[in-house]
């Protein structure tokens, strides 16, 4: 019934986790590995193989380092998408909006926010992270998380093969089920530990340009309460400049200012900005 795919970092994906998945998901399934240690795949390519050799109507993208805590997950998504044919993307954590600027998934409003999940740091602490879910247990959002992924399989709707680099491919997948007219939601009922967080490093914020640009015309979505996210597209435009200037990326990051310019001219920003740039 479920095809899971994982790209993974070493030849072989972890025993704790082969043990946990069988453990755990309560149905029959196929665990497809791409065995990318030797880097030879970007994380798009190498989920595009996995879809090609999958045999299973359901396809389930996972990270290498998370580990289930909620019994019979499998089923529980069989369940959302027989009750709900229009759903075609299912995923643990994600955003209600999202806007034109160039951010992560989670530079949103904070309640715009829709999460369950058990998040690990460097320090080895955890937090649970459970929100949004105020009026039921399932919500419609605009971009998931990549961390986990399960998707109705569509012969149309696969990875950009246009895109590089191991970053954004949850925004792509995301965008491309929102495009096909389908759901993309985050469910409460399935719970799962994750033990690394996110590098947000040069790579990233370079994939993120690219990314945005090539879904221009697609921008800005907004599943929210919120009236704008005008705020918001200021915000995440002048905080993706800066980094953009941090890494010595003038030229992307002055045509991005022309974009921030115009939602906010009178901003002190703009003193602020080219004071960088002339740095």
């Amino acid at each position: 019934m479920i095809s899971i795919i994982i790209c993974s970092r070493t030849k072989s994906i972890p025993d704790s986790l082969l043990d946990n998945l069988k453990k755990t998901i309560g149905i029959e399934y196929e665990l497809i590995i791409i065995d990318n240690s030797e880097h030879k795949y970007s994380i798009f390519e190498a989920y595009n193989i996995g879809i090609a050799k999958s045999k299973k109507n359901i396809i389930c993208f996972l990270h290498d380092d998370i580990h289930f805590v909620t019994r019979d997950w499998g089923g529980i998504l069989i369940e959302i998408f027989n009750k709900n044919p229009n759903i075609g993307l299912i995923g643990v954590a994600g955003a209600k909006s999202k806007t034109k600027m160039p951010s992560a998934w989670w530079n949103c409003p904070e309640e715009d926010k829709c999460m369950n999940i058990l998040q690990y740091f460097k320090n080895g602490k955890k937090e649970h992270w459970c929100k949004g879910f105020e009026y039921s247990d399932l919500e419609d959002v605009v971009a998931i998380d990549g961390v986990f992924m399960a998707a109705k399989k569509e012969n149309t709707i696969s990875f950009n093969r246009e895109l590089k680099g191991f970053h954004n491919y949850d925004l792509n997948f995301s965008f491309e089920y929102l495009k096909n007219g389908y759901r993309v939601v985050v469910t409460k009922n399935i719970l799962l530990e994750h033990f690394s967080i996110g590098n947000l490093n040069e790579d990233w914020y370079t994939s993120t340009l690219q990314i945005h640009k090539f879904y221009r015309d697609f921008l800005p979505l907004n599943k929210s309460s919120f009236v704008s996210l005008k705020n918001y597209e200021f915000s995440n435009g002048t905080n993706f400049i800066e980094k953009l200037l941090k890494y010595k990326k003038k030229r992307e990051g002055f045509n991005l200012w022309k974009k921030v310019f115009l939602i906010n001219p009178i901003s002190k920003f703009h003193f602020t900005f080219f004071r960088s740039f002339f740095k």
